[in-house]
Formats: structure tokens, sequence, C-alpha cells
């Protein structure tokens, strides 16, 4: 195959992963449409409305799928372990902004982009401003274009970065919810647990953002991603 041909290829792999992962981004929102009508028929708010313990479940596992689906596309996907992981990345991010894209055509919400939201359910609730996934999106989407682009894999350094990171940003969207309900924690919901989700948070409400550790964590990924940027251009000019 030509390097015009190969060209061709991966321009319609990503045009087809773009679709892909808005149609995904849909469902998503669509989903949580019918969950906001039944638990929060006035609109969403904190402080969090308890689910039944059998639709917790559902929803755990139903975010399980939507990762394993985006995990599937990658590999099916890409030729090389890094593409797939790449492919992977983008498809990731494009679904995590065009699912509030549509929340908002759909029922006007979030008002703005610091209004909260729960951004992952297990084992306890990640919250944070509707920003701030935003702004990982769009880290992810840098870093799986210049892994495409460059055809380098990650060094260890880049990888441990990127993990730090990660794990300073996930710190950031659970921290407030740790330290509002950190003597029940024990208590936590489980998928073995017969409570109701949320059954421990009904007086819950978001306190304050840490930005500082978010922006720590935003800051490691840039620097990591800035590294392969220089590393994996330096080789393709050499």
């Amino acid at each position: 195959m030509s390097i015009g041909e190969d060209r061709g290829v991966l321009k319609r792999q990503l045009v087809w992963l773009l679709i892909f992962s808005i149609a995904m981004a849909y469902l998503e929102s669509a989903v949580v449409v019918y969950l906001r009508e039944i638990y929060y028929p006035d609109g969403f708010s904190f402080p969090l409305t308890p689910i039944d313990a059998s639709i917790a479940a559902t929803e755990f596992w139903r975010e399980v799928a939507t990762i394993v689906m985006l995990v599937g596309i990658g590999v099916l996907t890409g030729k090389s372990a890094m593409q797939r992981f790449a492919f992977f990345l983008i498809a990731f991010a494009i679904w995590d902004i065009f699912y509030y894209v549509f929340l908002y055509v759909l029922i006007g919400w979030p008002s703005s982009l610091l209004t909260w939201d729960i951004l992952f359910l297990v084992p306890i609730p990640w919250v944070g401003p509707v920003i701030s996934p935003l702004i990982i999106s769009m880290l992810m989407i840098a870093l799986g274009m210049s892994l495409i682009r460059y055809k380098q894999n990650l060094s260890m350094k880049e990888w441990g970065m990127l993990t730090a990171g990660s794990l300073v940003v996930i710190t950031s969207w659970i921290l407030d919810y740790w330290k509002f309900n950190e003597a029940q924690l024990s208590q936590a919901w489980t998928l073995s647990s017969e409570q109701e989700l949320f059954s421990s948070s009904t007086q819950y409400i978001p306190a304050a953002f840490d930005w500082a550790i978010f922006l720590l964590g935003v800051a490691i990924l840039l620097v990591a991603n800035g590294f392969y940027y220089n590393r994996a251009r330096g080789i393709q000019l050499t």
C-alpha cells in the first residue's frame, strides 16, 4: 500500500471513529435523560437521590459495557498496540465531549461549564465541574493524534507521567466526596450490596472543587504530552 493510500485509509478510519463515538455519546445521553426523568423529574441537582440496588447494578454494568465498546473500536481499528491505544483515546474523548453536547441539546443541561456533575460511580462518586472532564478529553485527543502521526511508542517515563497525572486528576474528582463521607466509606455501595446507591449521600452537596490538585494533574499530563511530541518529532526529522 502506498503512502497516499495509507493516509486515505487512516482518514476514513478517523471519520468513522468520529461517527461511532458521536453515536455512542447520543446513546449515553439518552440513557441519562431517562434516568433523570425517573430520579430527578424537577431537574438534576445535589444532594443525590438514592437509586434502587438493581438499577444501580444495571447502571454499573452499562458503564463497563461502554468502556469495553470504546476499547473494542480501538482494537478493531488500530494496526499496532500504540495505534489501538490512540484510537481508544480519541474515541473516548469524542464520546465524552458529545455526551455533554447532547445533554445540552436534549434537556438544556448543564447550564454552564462550571456546573457540577457525577463523572463516575464506583467505588465512590467522582464529582467535578463539567469543564474538568472536557479539559482531559482535549488532552486525550492531542495525545491520540500525536501517537497516530508519529507512530512512536510511549517511553516508560512518558507512561509513568501519564499514569501519575491521571491519578492526580482522579484524586481531585473524589476528594470533596471523600472529605464529606469519610466516616461512611466502609459502607460504600458495591455490586453485592442490597442497599441503594447514594443511600449515604442524601445530604451531600459539593462544597469546593480543588482546582490546585486538578491543574497539577493537568500540568503533569501536558508535560508528558510535550515530552512525547518533542521526542517523536525529533525521531521523525532525523
